[in-house]
């Protein structure tokens, strides 16, 4: 791996712990809200941000969560699933936006396990608990969409690493 891919994950990676960390009590229970998750559109420009993205979720979930076990099993596990199916889907489409609008519809569909997590943790129920993070989700990564959209006009994610 290049010197400047892994140094572009490390300053992503580290992004995603620092965003995560100003909105800790609002990323890590029933109702989440973690405005990080936006970066998992990052593997929509370039398959090589899944490094990044993993270490910052690895790294945010190690130091703020408050279930460190869990959250290391499956969120971290959440992610590289999601990340993955997100690569695999989108390798025939062209269109940025498109891809995006996949990434939001696997990663809002796979929080499953973080309703499963949530549940083995503290005993919430399921159906209420996979609802109210999957909307989460999907709200942090629809509003994700045109921010990262034009963020690449500027920075140019494809590029960059």
């Amino acid at each position: 791996m290049k010197l400047k891919t892994i140094a572009v994950n490390g300053v992503f990676a580290a992004l995603y712990i620092a965003v995560t960390y100003f909105i800790q009590p609002f990323g890590f229970s029933n109702i989440q809200f973690r405005l990080s998750e936006m970066f998992n559109h990052l593997v929509v420009f370039n398959k090589k941000y899944i490094y990044g993205i993993v270490l910052g979720v690895f790294l945010a979930n190690l130091f703020f969560s408050p279930m460190v076990a869990y959250d290391l099993i499956f969120g971290v596990g959440q992610t590289i699933i999601s990340l993955l199916i997100t690569i695999v889907t989108t390798k025939f489409i062209k269109a940025i936006i498109p891809r995006m609008i996949i990434n939001t519809i696997v990663f809002t569909i796979s929080m499953f396990l973080i309703a499963i997590e949530l549940k083995l943790a503290f005993g919430l129920p399921f159906p209420i608990t996979y609802l109210t993070t999957a909307i989460g989700e999907f709200l942090v990564m629809a509003v994700g969409i045109p921010l990262m959209y034009y963020l690449n006009k500027r920075i140019k994610f494809d590029k960059l690493i």
